[in-house]
């Protein structure tokens, strides 16, 4: 059995680092444009099951000012783990600011994510930075924090979009950063699944804003580094755009994207990439 990615010093295991910091200011001007011309009904529409546009717009500013250290957070519950205690504060953090209007959310949205596009603008992509589970780092590094950030705000825009009637936005920069970030949790994804080593699976997203990764097991664990002298890819897993990003935040669910996937080689493996989830879940 290969060994987790955390066992491992170094970390080249993650692949190339990814520059995300550029698109956060036309990010949130996306978000803005969207929000102001939404009808006021659309604002109830359900975006995510359980939580309405106005309460996942409301999230994304929470998690605005969590990153500019502009909110508080309670203490973890006895025997809680990290992803319920996420889950709850964000339910509780949505449910204390219901009743704010679609007017006075927006401007809170523009102030707050102005200032944290201007931070992460200059962040240091080498420096350690926050942990991002589902990849298995914990300091991770800078740039996939940033990247990291930058998929949740994207993500949720495009639960706006499809509750307003819109489908997800094609712009490929943006797209080809998103689905870049979420396959840095192929070598986690693939942390209980054994292999020689050399072993090699890849995943393709054909098309504008998509890509080829491919994840090769070693002595020390699965890694997106470049290996030389790999073997053969053993299996290719190809997903498109839409079924690719809804898979890796659970918009669809692994059986499903399987049966939608062109699949070549050893299907074991097919299957374990398809258990991707690039978000806490």
């Amino acid at each position: 059995m290969v060994a987790q990615p955390n066992d491992r010093p170094g970390l080249s295991w993650l692949g190339a680092p990814i520059d995300a910091r550029s698109l956060f200011r036309p990010e949130l001007e996306a978000l803005l444009g969207l929000l102001r011309g939404l009808r006021p009904g659309q604002w109830g529409e359900t975006a995510v099951p359980g939580w309405t546009v106005h309460d996942v717009a409301v999230h994304v500013l929470g998690d605005y000012r969590a990153r500019l250290g502009r909110r508080e957070f309670g203490a973890f519950a006895p025997g809680e783990t990290l992803a319920a205690f996420i889950h709850r504060a964000n339910q509780e953090w949505v449910d204390l600011h219901r009743n704010m209007t679609p007017a006075s959310l927006v401007d809170a949205l523009e102030e707050a994510g102005s200032a944290l596009a201007r931070r992460f603008a200059h962040a240091d992509l080498d420096a350690p930075s926050l942990g991002v589970s589902w990849a298995g780092v914990d300091p991770a590094p800078m740039w996939l924090d940033c990247a990291r950030e930058f998929t949740e705000y994207w993500t949720h825009r495009q639960q706006i979009r499809h509750a307003a009637g819109l489908g997800t936005d094609p712009e490929p920069r943006a797209l080809s950063v998103v689905l870049d970030t979420f396959m840095r949790a192929l070598p986690h994804t693939l942390r209980d699944t054994a292999a020689p080593a050399g072993t090699r699976v890849e995943v393709t997203v054909p098309g504008q804003g998509g890509g080829t990764w491919t994840v090769t097991a070693g002595p020390e664990g699965w890694s997106l580094a470049e290996v030389p002298g790999a073997r053969p890819t053993a299996a290719t897993v190809e997903l498109d755009t839409e079924t690719a990003w809804r898979l890796c935040t659970r918009g669809v669910q692994p059986a499903d994207a399987l049966a939608r996937a062109r699949v070549e080689g050893d299907r074991r493996l097919a299957e374990a990439v398809c258990g991707i989830v690039s978000i806490v879940y």
